[in-house]
C-alpha cells in the first residue's frame, strides 16, 4: 500500500480559501478508494470551524529550529470523513483570522515547511511520498534533498510537487530567507532558490521534487513558455521529462443537482426540470422570467485573469441580445462598479451579488443555461466542471484545464459539450456567445449538446489513477537523481 502525506496550506473542509482546498481534501479521499494510505498535513489556524478542531489531540511537542529561534511546535491528529488529518499547532504563526497576506509569511510558512519535515520524527505515519502543493510548501523537497538527506527517516522520502498557479511563487528577500533557513550564500548558488536577485519558495519545489505535477496537460505546456512561464519556463523545460499534467476533478456527491438542498427543483439530465431552477433564480434575483431566454451565469473573482477586460470591452454588444446575465463574486474595483452600472442600465436583465455565498453559486450554476469563463490564463478551473455538472454549457476561452475540459461544438458531427474561442480577443469572445444563442434557439441541439456533458467524467476517479501511476514511477527515477549540494 502507498503511504502518501498531502502537505498543503488548505484542505477542505477544514479550511478554504480557494480551489487549492478542494484538490487537498477530495484527491486523498479519491486514493483512498484505490487502497492508498492518503493523510492531508497543514497548518492549524484560528479560522478552523470549533466543529472540526475540537476533534484533534495533540500526539506530539517538539521544537522547531528556524535560524537562531526555537519555536514550539504541537502535531495534532483527527479523523474526519474517513481522511487522518495532522495539524502544525504553533499559535503565533496560525492563530488568526486570515490565512494568508501577512508580513511575516515567509516566516510563518518556512515554519510550516521545517514543521512538516519534523513531525516525520514524532508522528505515528511515516510516508513514502509527500505531496507538496504550492509555494508555502515549496521548500519541503528542497529540504529533503539538502539539510535532511542523511537523517533517518527522511532520506528514502520522496517527494511529489504539484503547481495549482504558477504566477504565485512566494518570492522573498535574500537576508530574510537566509536568516530563516540559517545558510549562508550557498543557499542561492546555482544549485539553489536564488530568483533575479531575491529567493523563490516555488522555485525549491520545481528544482528539488522527485516528480513535479501542474493541474491540466495544456497547463504544464503553456508554463515551459515564455509568456506563461513567469520567468520559471526555463527551469520547466528542464524539468520537462518529470512534469506531467493531470486534471482536478470535482466532489460528484458534494455538488449533485439530483440530491442538492440550495436547490428549488432536483434534477438529473431534464431541461424542463432545470429550467424550473432558472425561474426560481429569476425570481429570486429580480429577472423577468421567462424560460426561453437564454441565461448567462457567472460565478468568480472579478479580476483581469478572468477575462473581464473582454467583457468589458464587448458587454453593450453582449446585452443587445436577448439574453440575462447573473454574476456573483468580488475581486478589482472596477470590475465590480462595471456589474453594477449594467444592472442599473438594464434592470430585469442584469443581477450581481458580490461577496460569496456558496447556496446562490448552486443555484446559479443550476439555473443559468450557459456558463461564461473566458480567462486569460487558467491552470484547470473548477467552474466549467461544475458547470457541467449541473448541465450548464460552459463558453470558455482555449487555455489550461478549460482547453481540456470543453469541447467545442460541431454542428457537423454532433460532438462538443461546450463553445470555445482560441486569441484572447473581446470580438471573438463576442461572436462564440452570440453562436452559443443561436443554438439555444434549437432545443434538440441543445439537449444534445448538454447530454455531450453528462458523459463527461469529471470525479476524482480518473485523476486519481493517474497520480497513483505518478507514484508508482517515483522509485526507479530516484535511483537515477544526482547528488545535491548539502545545505548545512
Amino acid at each position: 500500500m502507498t503511504k502518501l502525506l498531502f502537505a498543503a496550506s488548505e484542505a477542505v473542509p477544514l479550511v478554504k480559501t480557494g480551489g487549492l482546498a478542494d484538490v487537498a481534501g477530495a484527491l486523498p479521499r479519491a486514493l483512498r478508494e484505490k487502497g492508498a494510505d492518503a493523510r492531508v498535513i497543514l497548518p492549524k489556524y484560528g479560522s478552523i470551524p470549533a466543529e472540526f478542531a475540537e476533534q484533534f489531540t495533540t500526539i506530539a511537542t517538539f521544537t522547531v529550529r528556524l535560524g537562531w529561534r526555537e519555536q514550539y511546535c504541537g502535531l495534532m491528529k483527527a479523523e474526519i470523513d474517513g481522511i487522518v488529518y495532522y495539524l502544525i499547532d504553533n499559535e503565533h504563526y496560525f492563530k488568526r483570522s486570515g490565512l494568508y497576506g501577512y508580513d511575516d509569511d515567509a516566516e510563518r510558512f518556512v515554519f510550516f515547511c521545517y514543521a512538516v519535515i519534523e513531525s516525520l520524527f514524532h508522528s505515528d505515519f511515516l510516508p513514502d511520498i509527500v505531496h507538496c502543493h504550492d509555494w508555502q510548501t515549496g521548500l519541503i523537497p528542497f529540504l529533503l534533498k539538502t539539510r535532511y538527506r542523511y537523517e533517518p527517516g527522511a532520506r528514502d522520502l520522496a517527494s511529489v510537487y504539484t503547481i495549482h498557479n504558477l504566477r504565485y511563487q512566494g518570492v522573498f528577500g535574500r537576508e530574510l530567507l537566509k536568516d530563516l533557513l540559517g545558510s549562508g550564500d550557498e543557499l542561492f548558488g546555482s544549485e539553489g532558490i536564488e530568483f533575479y536577485g531575491a529567493g523563490n519558495c516555488m522555485l525549491g519545489g520545481i528544482r528539488y521534487a522527485d516528480k513535479l505535477t501542474t493541474v491540466s496537460p495544456t497547463y504544464a505546456n503553456e508554463i515551459q513558455t515564455d509568456y506563461y512561464g513567469e520567468k520559471l519556463d526555463g527551469l520547466l523545460r528542464w524539468r520537462a521529462g518529470d512534469l506531467s499534467g493531470i486534471v482536478n476533478g470535482i466532489d460528484t456527491e458534494l455538488f449533485d443537482p439530483m440530491n442538492d438542498p440550495a436547490l428549488s427543483t432536483p434534477y438529473r439530465g431534464s431541461l424542463p426540470r432545470k429550467r424550473k431552477n432558472k425561474l426560481a433564480l429569476q425570481r429570486e434575483l429580480g429577472l423577468e422570467e421567462s424560460e426561453d431566454t437564454p441565461l448567462i451565469g457567472i460565478v468568480s473573482r472579478l479580476v483581469d485573469q478572468k477575462g473581464f477586460d473582454l467583457i468589458e470591452a464587448v458587454l453593450e454588444q453582449l446585452l443587445s441580445e436577448k439574453v440575462q446575465l447573473v454574476v456573483l463574486g468580488s475581486g478589482d474595483w472596477h470590475y465590480e462598479n462595471m456589474f453594477r452600472k449594467a444592472e442599473a442600465w438594464r434592470p430585469g436583465q442584469v443581477a450581481t451579488w458580490f461577496g460569496f455565498n456558496d447556496g446562490l453559486a448552486r443555484r446559479i450554476y443550476a439555473g443559468s443555461d450557459m456558463y461564461l469563463m473566458p480567462s486569460k490564463f487558467e491552470p484547470c478551473g473548477l467552474s466549467q466542471l461544475l458547470a457541467l455538472r449541473y448541465r450548464s454549457v460552459p463558453i470558455v476561452r482555449e487555455t489550461g484545464g478549460l482547453r481540456d475540459t470543453v469541447q467545442p461544438y460541431n454542428e457537423f458531427t454532433g460532438e462538443g459539450n461546450g463553445f470555445s474561442f482560441a486569441n484572447y480577443n473581446a470580438h471573438d469572445l463576442l461572436y462564440t456567445v452570440q453562436r452559443a444563442i443561436r443554438f439555444y434557439q434549437d432545443q434538440d441541439t441543445w439537449q444534445r449538446i448538454v447530454a455531450n456533458g453528462a458523459k463527461e467524467d469529471i470525479g476524482w476517479s480518473r485523476s486519481a489513477k493517474a497520480y497513483l501511476t505518478l507514484y508508482g514511477s517515483i522509485a526507479r527515477h530516484k535511483e537515477e537523481q544526482p547528488t545535491w549540494p548539502v545545505i548545512s
